[in-house]
């Protein structure tokens, strides 16, 4: 099926298909850094001065950035080009749009034998933030995405959204206990399960990449696979800074936060939107079968993308007294919640 780029296809049905819009802005990534700031201490050779590299494109259906700081422009371009070939390898293992992923194989079969290896893993991570969340992080929750693009690709769709009925139908479908993890074989255990891994799986590509160049070397480096990781602080000497894009005002910070080898994730029901009004979005609550709404925007920051991705999307279905214990058992430091009435309440592991 031709996706166009609002999501619906040629014959007027909502696919589902997502262009997340942009949740964190890199703010002064290299404002403030002199050649000579950047050749001084340990970390760069003496024999050279090092070079600001900087990639920008889209990988996951996201605005992506890479930033690298390294004194060999060549190796740098060779790097940024490795990196974007692995963000597609490990597109072509997670994507719910190309029919040919090992997600979409196991959602259509039900089962998947031999699978690779970073499915399995990103999986039995997605468990383990399940479990530790209460169910708030569930990636079983596909049945109910498409239960709501397919009412709301209706021409006569109720702006109420899904009858009671329907949603629990589809909630009846998920249910992260109920998938088997081997590295052998994943299998369903219910009939019409389906996965849904875009509430991690950009935060762990980010490691992926974030690892990769760590690897070869790189320091002084902000990977952007639409969730953010600093490798090391910003050359200038001091952490990088980003900040949480305020969803109310057009091109407008909510806060900035500083990162030194850390990762942030952001989400809110904004980033898509089912109807018009914005009361039906993306973001479900495993519990409820309804769309998260308590928050406009739930921000983490972690030691991995992966972490701060998962944690973002469970706390934005939980209470803020109940996150504050979450924080501390999943490993995170911060979480930045943003109401509805515009007040920002801060946690702290």
């Amino acid at each position: 099926m031709t996706i166009l780029s609002n999501g619906i296809s040629p014959d007027g049905v909502l696919t589902g298909k997502i262009t997340r819009r942009r949740f964190i802005s890199i703010c002064g990534a290299v404002a403030g850094v002199s050649l000579a700031a950047l050749g001084a201490g340990p970390v760069w050779p003496r024999r050279a001065s090092p070079l600001f590299h900087e990639w920008r494109g889209v990988a996951l259906g996201a605005d992506a950035s890479l930033r690298i700081y390294h004194p060999d422009a060549a190796e740098a371009k060779r790097m940024i080009a490795d990196a974007l070939a692995e963000v597609h390898r490990l597109e072509h293992v997670f994507s719910l749009y190309d029919d040919t992923s090992a997600l979409s194989r196991l959602n259509r079969e039900g089962e998947l034998a031999d699978p690779p290896q970073e499915l399995v893993e990103l999986l039995a991570a997605s468990k383990c933030y399940a479990r530790a969340t209460a169910g708030a992080f569930d990636p079983t929750v596909q049945p109910l995405w498409d239960l709501y693009a397919t009412h709301f690709s209706r021409p006569d769709a109720d702006p109420n959204g899904p009858s009671p009925v329907d949603i629990a139908t589809a909630r009846a479908r998920c249910g992260y206990e109920q998938v088997a993890i081997d590295v052998g074989q994943i299998v369903f255990d219910r009939a019409g399960m389906a996965l849904t891994l875009n509430g991690i799986a950009q935060g762990y590509i980010t490691d992926r990449i974030a690892e990769l160049l760590r690897a070869r070397g790189v320091t002084h480096t902000l990977v952007d696979m639409g969730e953010t990781r600093a490798l090391d602080g910003n050359p200038a000497g001091r952490p990088w800074s980003v900040g949480i894009k305020d969803p109310r005002v057009q091109d407008g910070l909510l806060e900035k936060l500083a990162l030194d080898n850390q990762a942030i994730a952001t989400s809110g029901g904004y980033g898509t939107e089912f109807d018009a009004s914005g009361r039906f979005n993306h973001i479900f609550d495993p519990a409820t079968g309804l769309c998260a709404n308590r928050y406009l925007s739930v921000s983490v920051i972690a030691p991995t993308a992966t972490c701060a991705d998962a944690l973002s999307t469970a706390l934005s279905v939980m209470s803020i007294d109940r996150a504050s214990s979450v924080l501390a058992d999943a490993g995170a430091t911060q979480a930045h919640f943003l109401l509805a009435d515009g007040r920002v309440i801060d946690l702290s592991a």
